[in-house]
């Protein structure tokens, strides 16, 4: 029986062709590559070693401004891509999208007792929880970006539209939150305190269904 994988999230179909579109991330079937009894499955090429290392050969001439800089700006390329396949090879995305996933909803739920209960120690906690989300979405969206391109080769099917609209909904959701609050720190006693734990309540489903894709793309069920 033959062994199929998807190029773009490494799921295997096994079956004399491949699917006519991929279970886990809906890539049609000219994206699956056959594989060989005896390969290795997705291992990575070896790439050629960056010299590092160059020296000026004795006797030439001192290298201009210009290109010293073109030097630097390609040393500088070669330190970001080794930081980006690092970030790849230690899996820093589903790393670092624990902490919104894990504390949106512990802040949704203190807004929400926080408006019911009229505690203003609840709401105040609540925003810190908060404040803690907005400074991991830099690095959230910056790795799964990475991710996105070097690992799914920026695949725009449904299920890619879906979890970035669903990750974009969530960052907006946060700021709006973040701003409202500190405009007006009142705003769970005021008339629009459900308009604002409506925004919260959205940012915590949206945040569900972008972590709920990541899990199905990791773990292929």
């Amino acid at each position: 029986m033959k062994r199929w994988q998807c190029s773009v999230c490494k799921y295997i179909h096994t079956g004399d062709e491949p699917p006519e579109k991929c279970p886990v991330c809906g890539v049609s079937a000219s994206k699956f590559v056959l594989l060989e009894e005896e390969s290795t499955i997705d291992t990575p090429e070896a790439e050629p070693a960056a010299d590092e290392n160059k020296t000026e050969t004795p006797g030439t001439p001192p290298l201009e401004k210009e290109g010293r800089a073109a030097v630097y700006l390609e040393k500088a390329t070669v330190y970001l891509k080794k930081a980006a396949d690092l970030m790849l090879k230690y899996h820093a995305h589903p790393i670092s999208v624990h902490l919104p996933n894990g504390v949106i909803p512990v802040a949704v739920v203190l807004f929400v007792l926080g408006w019911f209960s009229g505690s203003d120690l609840l709401v105040k906690a609540g925003f810190i929880n908060l404040v803690f989300v907005i400074i991991s979405l830099p690095m959230v969206g910056l790795t799964g970006f990475l991710e996105w391109k070097n690992k799914y080769n920026q695949a725009l099917t449904t299920i890619f539209k879906i979890k970035i609209a669903a990750a974009t909904v969530t960052a907006i959701c946060c700021i709006a939150s973040i701003i409202w609050y500190l405009v007006n720190p009142e705003v769970l006693v005021s008339p629009g305190a459900w308009i604002f734990v409506m925004i919260n309540l959205l940012m915590l489903g949206a945040a569900g269904v972008s972590g709920h894709i990541g899990g199905k793309l990791v773990f292929k069920d």
